[in-house]
């Protein structure tokens, strides 16, 4: 049964923490068979791709069709439905422009030194995305990772993705193309993350990998973090619902399971300030049981990690919030825009009754690869930022030298570094 906790009852505060501090991501811990992997792809490239491409995903990778060719992506797209198509087009184009808004602006200025100063933006030379594979493939990721990246103005994007007994999801290709993507190669798993990270014989090295994948990719996303930029380490999926009784009961219970039904370990929290109303949602998450295809998925993370908090007064529940950190916050009550700007810990949020989280995964704009696991208390969203990096520039003339640097010889002879005080020191002839 689902968790139900009430900030009346004595033990709350111990029974909060308790849900803070529990660990969902039960997954092995698999970092020593992935660092023999990606050891093995530095070491033979694309010999050790083929090897694990047959092992794991059952199929012959060789070097003529390890790269998923041009006519193959156009007949992906002829396999799509129209209506699929034209879906994804305006998913990448609302994406587009929503995160194009967001590249920053170079900036100048002189100070009063004279000091001229400034900052430079550029994207990065190349990006790899990685997309999981199969059947239950999303091409939504696809676009969410890749859209951003073309609108960084990153020149080369490569997409990888497993094609288990040589099988690519039509949409996922199609939503590559449409992104953009020429370059795709049909490799997974920890050995993909190593190909974009030290590169192989066909596979140049990227210099941002982001993605989604199983333990082993981000067990893989993790190591070579240092050798290449990392997207973030994400754990299971999360949302908290804040309702008030206005709502209709059935919508917030399928909001809550919209999450639950990823997979056994997402987490699904309601809070609410009516004990009818906590009472009424969990009988429709049942209602709503009954009927979904993916029920045993849901109902193992609704009874195993789903919470139902109820608190004395709405007022309670922002530092709740703050504390939970969520991935996704929806905020179905009168004034949500007022409360909302009580949150400041949230991937992203979800404002008003007719906000469902759902929205976010496809079609809004702003990005679905957001925080988890409480990290939202410090990072962000996936943003054109992942794929932007920056230069300072300092421009001293003789004037602001000698204006500025007598303090810098302090600070540098305090330090004991007397060539840093030399190097200044010798063109105000000081040294």
């Amino acid at each position: 049964m689902v968790r139900e906790l009430n900030n009346r009852d004595a033990s709350f505060e111990q029974d909060f923490k308790a849900l803070l501090a529990a660990n969902r991501d039960t997954e092995n811990d698999v970092s020593g068979v992935v660092k023999e992997i990606l050891d093995d792809v530095k070491k033979r490239g694309n010999q050790a791709l083929f090897e694990y491409s047959k092992k794991f995903d059952h199929v012959d990778l060789d070097d003529t069709n390890m790269r998923v060719r041009s006519d193959e992506i156009k007949n992906a797209i002829a396999a799509c439905d129209d209506d699929t198509l034209d879906a994804l087009k305006l998913a990448a184009q609302r994406i587009s422009d929503f995160h194009i808004r967001h590249i920053p602006e170079d900036d100048n200025l002189t100070d009063n030194t004279g000091v001229k100063l400034g900052v430079r933006w550029h994207a990065v030379d190349a990006a790899g995305i990685y997309v999981p594979g199969g059947k239950a493939a999303y091409p939504s990721s696809v676009l969410m990772n890749a859209v951003p990246a073309k609108a960084a103005g990153v020149p080369r994007i490569i997409m990888v993705v497993p094609a288990p007994n040589g099988y690519i999801n039509p949409l996922v290709l199609a939503a590559a193309d449409i992104a953009g993507i020429t370059e795709i190669y049909k490799i997974g798993g920890a050995q993909a993350v190593g190909a974009l990270a030290y590169g192989t014989e066909t596979i140049d090295p990227v210099d941002v990998i982001a993605g989604p994948g199983n333990a082993y990719v981000a067990a893989a996303k993790k190591e070579v973090f240092g050798t290449v930029g990392i997207d973030m380490i994400a754990g299971p999926s999360e949302i908290l619902v804040v309702s008030d009784r206005k709502n209709d009961p059935r919508w917030i219970a399928i909001d809550l399971l919209s999450q639950a039904e990823h997979d056994e370990v997402a987490q699904s929290i309601l809070i609410t300030d009516d004990a009818e109303y906590a009472k009424q949602v969990i009988a429709a998450v049942e209602e709503h049981l009954a009927t979904l295809p993916r029920a045993d998925i849901a109902r193992t993370s609704w009874d195993n990690n789903g919470c139902v908090i109820t608190v004395s007064d709405m007022d309670d529940a922002p530092a709740l919030i703050n504390r939970i950190a969520p991935e996704h916050l929806e905020l179905a009550l009168e004034n949500a825009q007022g409360f909302s700007k009580k949150i400041r810990n949230a991937g992203s949020i979800f404002i008003g009754r007719y906000t469902p989280e759902a929205i976010g995964d496809y079609i809004a704009g702003p990005n679905h690869v957001l925080p988890t696991s409480g990290s939202a208390r410090f990072s962000s969203g996936l943003s054109v930022l992942n794929y932007m990096k920056r230069n300072t520039v300092i421009e001293c003339s003789k004037a602001s030298l000698e204006k500025i640097g007598p303090a810098a010889m302090t600070l540098a002879t305090e330090e004991g570094l007397e060539a840093h005080k030399k190097s200044i020191g010798i063109r105000l002839q000081k040294d």
